[in-house]
C-alpha cells in the first residue's frame, strides 16, 4: 500500500477505520503491541501529553513509565507518519479482519 498517494483526508479515514477495528476486535494483543497502538494513536492525534500521578497505586508508576517510553520512541515521527504506522500495525495484527484494500 503506497500511503504517499493518499490525501490527508483519505489517510484520516483509513486511520479512523483502523482505530475502530482495533477497538472492536476480540483479539488480544501482546503488551508491547498495545503500547505501540497507544503511542502512535496519541501522537497522531497530538495528544501525547502524559499525565503522571503524584502517588501512583497498583503499578500505575510502571505503566506510566512504559507509556512514556513508547511515546519517546514515536516522538521522532510526524503525525502523518504515526497514522501510517498505526494503520500498518493494525493490518499486521488484524490480518483479514482489517483487509479493506
Amino acid at each position: 500500500m503506497d500511503f504517499k498517494k493518499y490525501s490527508n483526508k483519505e489517510l484520516d479515514e483509513l486511520f479512523n477505520l483502523a482505530y475502530k477495528k482495533v477497538s472492536e476486535t476480540e483479539k488480544k494483543f501482546p503488551q508491547d503491541v498495545l503500547l505501540y497502538f497507544y503511542a502512535y494513536f496519541k501522537h497522531a492525534k497530538n495528544e501525547s501529553d502524559l499525565k503522571v500521578t503524584q502517588n501512583p497505586v497498583n503499578g500505575e508508576e510502571l505503566v506510566n513509565a512504559f507509556k512514556a517510553n513508547a511515546m519517546f520512541q514515536v516522538k521522532k515521527f510526524s503525525q502523518r507518519e504515526s497514522k501510517i504506522k498505526y494503520i500498518k500495525l493494525a493490518q499486521r495484527h488484524l490480518g483479514e479482519e482489517f483487509n479493506v484494500i
